[in-house]
């Protein structure tokens, strides 16, 4: 039986390492940007000798193999965001969860062990040497009677960390907040209609806010897939000096 067991244990790993896309590895002024791609909007990034999850959802299965978290950023309260069970496996203790204050008022007397930092648009944090400032995430029109996303209530972040700026747009549209961003050496930029925005509005957002490198993600929307082929062409024609990196978000 303990035979079985193992042998199950083992090639649930290898499933999951299987599915998950190989990491891309960006320099900083010290040491490296390690960036894990899991699914839509969960990826883990690694630098400053620390590992931020952000998003986790899905299960802890689809982490195995990976690092234990030292900061997990949640979003929003979208079940595509805000995994409760996913978080109990995940947190420990002297885990750092970073969220705005929709998410805290959810988790109630969990997670055990965690540290919650509660953000607010415009807050800012700093969890080992990592700076983490909430920007805003919302749809267009803000005076929206009824959005998926009102202003307020879920974050996107930048990350500050080796001489570097991680930009995380969260469920947003191209708003004011996110075209007036400077320094940005990293974006992670969503697409997917009717929930956040199309490729035209997303690419016209990017070639505002000129990031050095963007990647595509959270781009499944309610009709399939969002064309990441056209963003980065509609990014690369609007300015060569901004990269465009495709990565399969959705494996398996």
């Amino acid at each position: 039986m303990k035979a079985l067991l193992t042998v199950f244990f083992a090639l649930t790993l290898y499933s999951s390492n299987a599915q998950r896309i190989a990491p891309d590895t960006i320099a900083l002024a010290k040491g490296s940007l390690v960036i894990q791609p899991i699914q839509h909007a969960s990826m883990v990034l690694t630098a400053g000798g620390k590992t931020i999850y952000v998003d986790p959802v899905g299960g802890a299965a689809k982490y195995q193999g990976l690092a234990q978290p030292d900061i997990i950023l949640v979003t929003d309260i979208h079940g595509d965001h805000f995994d409760p069970a996913t978080l109990g496996d995940l947190v420990k203790a002297g885990v750092v969860l970073v969220v705005p204050e929709a998410v805290a008022v959810k988790l109630e007397s969990f997670p055990k062990g965690g540290n919650v930092v509660v953000l607010h648009n415009g807050g800012q944090a700093n969890e080992g040497g990592i700076l983490i400032d909430a920007i805003p995430m919302y749809n267009l029109p803000a005076s929206a009677t009824d959005p998926r996303h009102p202003k307020g209530r879920g974050n996107g972040y930048v990350l500050s960390v080796g001489g570097k700026k991680i930009y995380l747009s969260g469920d947003t549209q191209g708003i004011p907040e996110m075209r007036a961003l400077t320094g940005i050496d990293i974006a992670f930029v969503c697409m997917n209609l009717p929930y956040t925005m199309d490729v035209k509005e997303a690419a016209d957002a990017v070639l505002a806010f000129k990031p050095r490198i963007v990647y595509p993600y959270h781009y499944r929307g309610q009709s399939g897939f969002s064309d990441v082929a056209a963003f980065k062409a509609t990014v690369e024609a609007g300015n060569k000096n901004i990269e465009v990196r495709q990565r399969n978000w959705y494996p398996g």
